[in-house]
């Protein structure tokens, strides 16, 4: 038996009235002004969702590439986020070394030294993955509720005023209680960027660009460990040898906040949302203008409509 779901998208998908007769008011549908191509029964929408499953499976790497360019470049842009957790994790425990964090967060040992305290040592370097932790428990809520665009620039946002409680921070509580709210976002990050990969790219793309997270999140180490032998040529009292590495994380959410804004929404979120033309429109933006490829937009849609609705 259909779902709800199911059954309000296959009335949006009736067949529309000729091009030279006006499309009259009792036709249209309620949330949409522009009729689509689409199935005008159940038998037509499981027929276009099972001819747009089948081209995906049997859709080649090349062909994938060449016809989904732009959902790979958008994959990647929201997936370097995660650069910038990778980019705090390496700095945690490279500063311990150095003499002028030691002497601001640390405390005055018998040899005249000052040393972070080992119970603080852990609890800056585990902070970050209770946020994480927070994170990923409220992402699906979150995300579900107001999209994944907005919810990445939400979290872009808050990263960027959290960045400022490590800038002027004056004791190592104050350091621990920042790692633990950056960790949310970066938690939020973790799946968010997976979820939006494999949701925008078909089956031959998606382990790639799955994958391509994990490879921003070393990239994200390798930078910052960059910026910390950088550092090292200061001096031992200078303070600004912890204290650039910590302002160099706002380099990242204005330009990322900028190419989330301009990407286009999940389409299978979209859908979800019941908001089927813009995902049909969401859909185009993703792909290319190669007509040598036998891809129907419409067909697409039917089978993330006959997939939710199963899911539902």
């Amino acid at each position: 038996m259909a779902t709800n779901t199911e059954e309000v998208v296959v009335e949006h998908f009736s067949k529309p009235a000729p091009l030279d007769e006006p499309v009259l008011p009792e036709k249209a549908n309620s949330n949409n002004n522009v009729h689509l191509e689409k199935p005008s029964s159940m038998d037509r929408l499981i027929a276009d969702a099972r001819a747009a499953t089948e081209k995906e499976h049997k859709m080649t790497l090349l062909q994938g590439i060449r016809l989904y360019p732009k959902a790979v470049f958008w994959s990647m842009v929201i997936s370097t986020c995660i650069v910038m957790e990778g980019y705090d994790i390496s700095l945690v425990g490279n500063l311990y070394g150095f003499p002028a964090f030691n002497q601001k967060y640390g405390e005055l040992g018998s040899d005249g030294t000052y040393q972070i305290p080992a119970r603080w040592q852990s609890g800056l370097s585990n902070g970050a993955a209770v946020g994480e932790i927070i994170g990923l428990f409220i992402n699906g809520y979150v995300s579900e509720r107001f999209g994944y665009r907005y919810t990445v620039m939400s979290c872009l946002v808050m990263l960027a005023a959290f960045t400022a409680i490590f800038f002027t921070a004056q004791n190592v509580q104050t350091l621990l209680a920042a790692e633990i709210l950056c960790g949310i976002p970066w938690g939020v990050f973790q799946t968010l960027t997976v979820t939006y990969a494999s949701e925008v790219c078909p089956v031959p793309l998606r382990s790639y660009l799955t994958c391509y997270v994990n490879v921003c999140w070393g990239i994200g180490q390798v930078i910052g460990v960059g910026v910390i032998k950088a550092m090292l040529n200061r001096g031992d009292h200078d303070q600004w040898a912890y204290r650039i590495p910590y302002a160099l994380q706002w380099m990242w959410p204005l330009p990322l906040f900028l190419g989330v804004w301009f990407a286009p929404e999940s389409p299978w979120w979209l859908v979800r949302k019941g908001r089927v033309e813009d995902a049909k429109k969401s859909r185009l933006r993703l792909t290319s203008l190669n007509r040598e490829t036998d891809f129907d937009a419409n067909e697409t849609i039917a089978m993330m409509v006959h997939t939710t609705a199963l899911e539902e």
